[in-house]
């Protein structure tokens, strides 16, 4: 549970440092944003553009979101679990193309960086150790955890990003996340 209240907190702090692009100058977002395990926030929090950090951290959701579906498919035992991972493979593959679209009509264009942060990671690594139910609750929660984060990442770019293909990107896909947020708590 720490982890995905980590992980929770690294990736809402880097996209609400990056929809909050002017009031502080790239520099001083360091500084304002919450402390984490994550050593890449700080790093890509100071050298990337409130939007190519947006499209890195939707990329990334997305990775990790198929790469934990994946596991799912073989590791769970459910039907209901195996049903829910397809179809997460298959919305955040679809997820991934219409970033990247959205993301090449960007002014300039963004080309999105899919590096799984630490904490995705190491919960990524925890997941693959798991086994049956132990293994079910574990992914429902970085399900539920996930898909929390990106409805909040997505809702603020949507009001507040700077990009307006990406803005319609994120206000599209609010529905869908919320949706799958839901899907997520009732397994």
């Amino acid at each position: 549970m720490k982890h995905s209240i980590l992980l929770a907190v690294s990736i809402g702090a880097l996209a609400l440092s990056g929809c909050k692009k002017s009031e502080a100058p790239a520099g001083d977002v360091v500084a304002t944003t919450a402390p984490s395990d994550d050593a890449m926030a700080p790093a890509l929090a100071a050298t990337a553009s409130p939007d190519q950090a947006f499209v890195d951290a939707a990329a990334a959701s997305d990775a990790f979101e198929i790469q934990s579906s994946q596991l799912a498919a073989t590791k769970g035992q459910s039907q209901e679990v195996k049903r829910f991972a397809a179809m997460m493979i298959k919305a955040h593959t679809d997820s991934t193309a219409k970033l990247k679209t959205a993301a090449a009509a960007a002014s300039p264009a963004i080309t999105p960086q899919p590096t799984l942060t630490p904490m995705q990671q190491q919960t990524l690594d925890e997941l693959s150790t798991k086994s049956g139910d132990e293994f079910e609750t574990a992914y429902a929660k970085a399900q539920v955890d996930g898909h929390q984060m990106t409805l909040d990442k997505l809702k603020a770019y949507s009001a507040n990003g700077g990009q307006a293909s990406l803005k319609t990107f994120a206000t599209g896909l609010i529905p869908t996340v919320t949706a799958h947020l839901n899907m997520a708590k009732a397994l």
